[in-house]
């Protein structure tokens, strides 16, 4: 028996999966939906007999991808993608998004800039006015992470490394991430630019103008926004 929110994720990777035509290279990202989705996106090909080839944005997306025999492929064999399809933590009403709580964000938006299309799964608690209550990761490197969270600090941000200081969390890139917690982000844009001006920072889990359409799960029903 699914939880509600699991259901929601069922339903939303469900109306996913339709986007997918025969011939495409597809984005996954990664975290829990997209994990939810793999499965009915394999069902979905052998019912419509679709070929694809998928990039995917984690190990773990890619180990489930393998398991249920979804053919792969990387950047070494495409320039560029059709679609990615992912989950975000927050979704706001410019289309911003806020992501990273899975922890692959850079991969995630290495695929996302590469789609001609990016599609959104969430279920309706993630749809904010303004981003910022969640709090927002930054993928840094390992070297020299205090002095790094310390010019996060300055900016204004509350960072907290993922996983403590004893065990961080260690990206498949082999970074770590600094969750900040900067209050509302009312401009995602000059905020990512800032950070991204800081030695030491990799990523930053601010997506900003890369989403084409949204897909809002609700008490098992799905909705779309769509910029087009």
């Amino acid at each position: 028996m699914l939880t509600e929110a699991e259901n929601n994720k069922k339903k939303v990777g469900e109306a996913a999966v339709a986007y997918v035509k025969d011939g495409m290279t597809v984005g996954l990202g990664a975290g829990s939906t997209v994990n939810m989705m793999v499965e009915t996106l394999a069902k979905h090909l052998h019912k419509e007999n679709i070929q694809i080839h998928v990039v995917p944005a984690s190990i773990h997306t890619e180990r489930l991808a393998k398991k249920f025999g979804i053919p792969l492929t990387d950047f070494s064999e495409v320039e560029q993608l059709d679609l990615m399809i992912d989950g975000a933590d927050e979704v706001d009403q410019q289309f911003q998004l806020l992501k990273g709580g899975g922890g692959s964000l850079v991969r995630e938006k290495i695929i996302a800039s590469a789609a001609q299309e990016l599609l959104i799964m969430v279920d309706e608690s993630k749809l904010v006015a303004t981003l910022g209550r969640f709090p927002l990761p930054v993928e840094i490197l390992p070297f020299g992470w205090e002095l790094t969270a310390k010019k996060l600090a300055e900016l204004g941000a509350k960072p907290k490394i993922r996983g403590g200081e004893d065990k961080p969390f260690v990206t498949d890139n082999q970074h770590y991430i600094l969750d900040c917690s900067f209050g509302e982000i009312p401009n995602p844009q000059s905020l990512h630019n800032q950070l991204k001006g800081l030695v030491g920072v990799v990523e930053t889990g601010l997506f900003v103008d890369m989403v084409s359409t949204v897909l809002i799960s609700s008490d098992g029903e799905v909705s779309t926004l769509s910029k087009k």
